[in-house]
């Protein structure tokens, strides 16, 4: 097996004098002490992309071999009330007789 190692030199990308250049304007923009939080705050974000990505991958390939199984215990939450005809007409017949006694 042949060991494949990045190349030093890539056409385009930005290279020691720009990227020094870079780092100066980001520490003048945003402060020497916001710059970890932001990085930090990037690598989450980073890592729940991801962490999605691979969901959403691995449910494609499940649905395209065939072994897909719906769950039963999905997310859904019913926001809706469980109301029936008679409870809401015993409401009303409870409002209708506290004002008639009021």
């Amino acid at each position: 097996m042949v060991a494949e190692t990045a190349p030093l030199f890539i056409p385009g990308a930005p290279g020691g004098p720009e990227l020094l250049i870079i780092l100066f304007i980001a520490i003048l923009l945003f402060g020497a002490n916001k710059i970890p939080k932001l990085a930090r705050s990037t690598g989450e974000a980073m890592g729940e992309f991801q962490k999605g990505r691979e969901k959403v991958e691995t449910e494609l390939e499940e649905m395209r071999d065939g072994d897909f199984e719906e769950d039963d215990d999905t997310d859904f939450v019913d926001t809706e009330p469980v109301t029936t005809e008679e409870t809401e007409t015993e409401t009303e017949t409870e409002t209708e007789t506290e004002t008639e006694s009021s």
